[in-house]
């Protein structure tokens, strides 16, 4: 009896640990598809990701690039002072989007180029997402409150 008992309770923590680790498994393959890391453009230049790896980049929209296209597709470069990365994006910018200003971008980089589903521009005046600003600041062009360019 104290045999069976004993032997019931390693089937049941055994049971528990492999229940554990299937849960862990399925939870990191759900994540997968929803970690989306950050880079800016110095990055992507340095080491180019994977065309089937989807990232968010950002930085200013470089002046002069901004170019739109036939229908919807609208073509510009990202740069953080170091680099620029060209940008394809097919569909409708957000209303503050423009040269000079702040932009966050997600999609994938195909063949030299990033190709984009979401672009995000800064809400107002003063904000700029974190990630991008650290970008600029570690390529010594950022300037709090508009104050360069």
């Amino acid at each position: 009896m104290r045999g069976l008992k004993k032997k019931r309770r390693i089937q049941i923590i055994a049971l528990a640990f492999v229940s554990l680790a299937l849960a862990v498994g399925l939870i990191g393959y759900a994540f997968q598809d929803g970690i989306n890391f950050f880079r800016s453009p110095s990055q992507v230049l340095a080491e180019p990701p994977s065309p089937n790896e989807t990232f968010r980049i950002g930085g200013l929209v470089e002046q002069g690039s901004l170019q739109r296209g036939q229908g919807e597709t609208v073509r510009f470069r990202v740069t953080d002072g170091g680099g620029a990365v060209p940008v394809t994006f097919r569909g409708v910018l957000p209303d503050l989007f423009g040269e000079d200003q702040g932009m966050v971008g997600t999609g994938r980089y195909i063949n030299g180029v990033f190709e984009a589903t979401e672009i995000l521009a800064k809400h107002d005046e003063s904000y700029m997402p974190k990630e991008v600003i650290d970008a600029l600041k570690e390529q010594g062009v950022y300037q709090p409150d508009g104050e360069g360019s």
